[in-house]
């Protein structure tokens, strides 16, 4: 398989993976606080890239370790917090959409601050990826009156942070493997993540049964949801560019929506018709 087949490959297996993830944030803040989520997330991503990547990190030249350490905070460490504190009032669905604004971030970012070229038809694509996204949300605020929408600030917020380090991968980072990247990113993250979840409180009760059931669903975040896919991720940006690799969060708020249909949450025509022209977005965006 060509890497113009394989990049659609990775598209859709990173779709799946990350659109099944904020379900799983959504179970996991049953029994624990998003501080707690967001460590063991980080945690439990950290020990499985430390176990099977841990002989990358020598690959790492030591001039690259302060673009390992922006993109460990600006792709991982804020983003993690940020969407498990909005996921405690707002649905995971909108959570997802909001998220599809990454693309339109890394196109500005890397124009105005990254010196990146884009193509028109990519600058097209991104609009209509947000055309799509905004009939998500305002037919999600009709039906759902209830939730605090400024918590939706919060993703908005890491999906600049995840746009920052997109283009500091495709800019600087380029050269390295995608294991050596996701592995340094989390070994820097493993001893911050340990002292916050330490003064979390959640020692205090892990003894709890929801607790512990939450901490399962978390498990499999960490090591499929941000391990593994980061992994992925890299990958399809040293492949493609960083426009295409982060219109993957068009695709991420389908895939959501499926797993909220089945945890009870509404899904309306509307909303299939925008998840359709979401596809025509990302469609335009990788088009030559």
């Amino acid at each position: 398989m060509d890497s113009k087949q394989l990049k659609w490959v990775y598209l859709m297996i990173l779709a799946l993976v990350w659109g099944s993830s904020f379900i799983l944030i959504k179970k996991g803040l049953v029994g624990l606080t998003a501080l707690q989520l967001g460590s063991l997330r980080i945690i439990f991503a950290a020990v499985f890239l430390l176990l099977i990547g841990f002989k990358s990190l020598a690959k790492i030249p030591k001039e690259k370790w302060k673009y390992i350490a922006l993109t460990s905070m600006f792709g991982t460490f804020i983003p993690a917090y940020l969407f498990a504190i909005a996921q405690t009032e707002i649905d995971s669905s909108v959570s997802s959409i909001l998220n599809s604004l990454t693309p339109l971030n890394t196109l500005v970012l890397g124009t105005l601050a990254f010196g990146l070229q884009f193509r028109r038809n990519q600058f097209f694509g991104v609009l209509i990826g947000l055309i799509g996204s905004a009939l998500l949300i305002l037919n999600g605020a009709i039906h759902h009156p209830e939730q605090n929408y400024y918590y939706a600030i919060l993703v908005l917020i890491a999906s600049v942070c995840y746009a920052v380090n997109v283009n500091l991968l495709k800019k600087y980072l380029h050269d390295l493997s995608p294991l050596s990247i996701t592995t340094g990113n989390f070994a820097f993250l493993l001893l911050p993540t340990i002292s916050i979840l330490f003064f979390s409180g959640f020692f205090d009760v892990i003894h709890v049964g929801k607790v512990q059931h939450s901490v399962l669903f978390i498990m499999i975040l960490g090591v499929v949801g941000t391990g593994i896919a980061n992994i992925l991720f890299f990958k399809l940006i040293q492949m493609s560019s960083p426009v295409f690799a982060t219109s993957v969060t068009y695709l991420i708020p389908v895939v959501a929506f499926f797993w909220g249909l089945l945890d009870n949450e509404m899904l309306t025509p509307v909303q299939f018709f925008g998840a359709f022209i979401i596809l025509i977005g990302v469609y335009l965006s990788a088009k030559k």
